[in-house]
């Protein structure tokens, strides 16, 4: 090599300095490459991403190949820059050789490929797929000595053997796959799988109808107006109970009740019959959504009763409020903020339902009212009044006030909410 011409040594340089900076920018290509886009270009068939997924599946050999080509490539630059730099009849040509070859490797044959690397993963990754192929098969004799080698370095620290970390993805970093996909997926659908996401952790709680809200019949009322509740209900299904609601009977469906109405048939005795065919379904308080969705499916119901631990009702869960946390509110009328328990008066103030739970309410409308203690907004306010407020009171939270308009039964049933400016 001493006697090759100059030009000829040029050209080597030039060529192992291409080497380098392919080593360094596919190295990082392959490192940072989308793992799920490339599996699923390869489950359509392409036949490129199966090869990297292949490659990508076993890392220790295409690492190794890629240190072998920089280690032997970098180790040639060198010896033939200094070569070159003996050719200089000057005293300090090997130290700028090697200032100016330091300088140009790492800005060209380590940053600017890494860059460009990191910013076109992708495409990088697939087009040099079939060079990395190649490259296992010319360097498979070094890759068994450098792998024996180093695992068996590595033995000395407890590492018996190759292994690999988990590919499948946490709760938590799916959440932060989805939410970083904007531009891939519409913001509806979106939310609709951060939602279904959080079914593990919310519970029947946070979006279960508050006892006194619970729509029944009272079997032990005056039976005209049993009647009248019946023909005014927009419900399919009701619970029926005797004088109060933990003497549940069962669940009364509309569709039957309406046949005896037809035939004129209809008595108090048949009523209970009726509701005594379905028996209510108890679940105990701080079940997960995701576990009740499963027993909803299972059990082929669509109403259940929450439960404490004395047994006593606490409220009612439908298959419809928790299908509602996936899909949201059934309307997008903004006027009616997409809840029931909201309206909007001529001030511009938000007539609120005290009995609505918080989490709906900043869900619907872009609230962050504190939801880890008390689960409707009247109980977060009687915990901060302390007391049971007269009607007019008003009191500040975060960036809303609120205004007490009614009260009954120990509790506070509607608010006036205003926004602080």
């Amino acid at each position: 090599m001493d006697t090759a011409p100059t030009l000829e040594l040029l050209l080597t340089l030039l060529g192992l300095l291409i080497v380098i900076a392919f080593s360094s920018g596919t190295e990082v290509a392959m490192l940072s490459v989308n793992r799920y886009r490339v599996r699923t270009r390869a489950a359509s068939g392409e036949r490129r991403a199966r090869a990297l997924e292949k490659l990508l599946a076993k890392p220790d050999q295409w690492l190794g190949a890629n240190l072998v080509i920089l280690a032997l490539a970098s180790v040639a630059a060198s010896t033939v820059a200094t070569l070159l730099a003996l050719r200089v009849p000057h005293p300090q040509a090997l130290p700028v050789m090697m200032f100016a070859l330091t300088v140009f490797i790492i800005i060209f044959c380590e940053l600017a490929p890494k860059i460009y690397a990191a910013v076109h993963s992708e495409s990088v990754a697939l087009n040099s797929t079939l060079i990395y192929r190649v490259l296992l098969w010319l360097t498979w004799p070094a890759l068994w000595f450098t792998n024996r080698a180093a695992y068996g370095f590595l033995r000395l620290f407890g590492l018996h053997g190759a292994t690999r970390g988990a590919q499948a993805l946490s709760a938590e970093e799916l959440r932060t796959v989805v939410s970083e996909s904007s531009a891939l997926i519409p913001a509806r659908h979106r939310q609709m799988l951060l939602s279904i996401l959080d079914l593990e952790r919310i519970t029947v709680n946070d979006i279960m109808i508050p006892r006194q809200d619970i729509a029944g019949i009272d079997i032990s009322s005056d039976w005209e107006d049993v009647l009248e509740r019946l023909r005014q209900t927009p419900h399919t299904r009701l619970p029926v109970y005797d004088g109060e609601l933990d003497n549940l009977i069962g669940i009364l469906h509309m569709k039957r009740t309406a046949q005896e109405f037809a035939r004129a048939t209809l008595t108090r005795e048949r009523l209970i019959e009726l509701a005594q065919a379905r028996e209510p379904y108890f679940v105990p308080e701080g079940t997960s959504l995701m576990h009740q969705l499963a027993q909803f499916q299972r059990n082929r119901r669509r109403h259940a009763f929450v439960v404490n631990e004395y047994g006593d009702i606490e409220g009612m869960v439908t298959l419809e409020d928790l299908l509602e946390e996936i899909v949201g509110e059934f309307t997008t009328d903004p006027a009616t903020v997409g809840h029931k328990d909201v309206h909007r008066d001529a001030s511009g103030a938000w007539l609120v339902n005290a009995s609505a739970t918080i989490r709906a309410l900043n869900r619907a409308l872009g609230w962050q009212l504190p939801d880890l203690g008390p689960k409707t907004l009247n109980g977060l306010l009687l915990e901060k009044f302390e007391n049971i407020p007269q009607a007019g009171t008003s009191l500040r939270i975060g960036a809303l006030e609120f205004e007490v308009l009614q009260t009954a039964d120990n509790s506070i049933r509607t608010v006036r909410v205003r926004p602080i400016v």
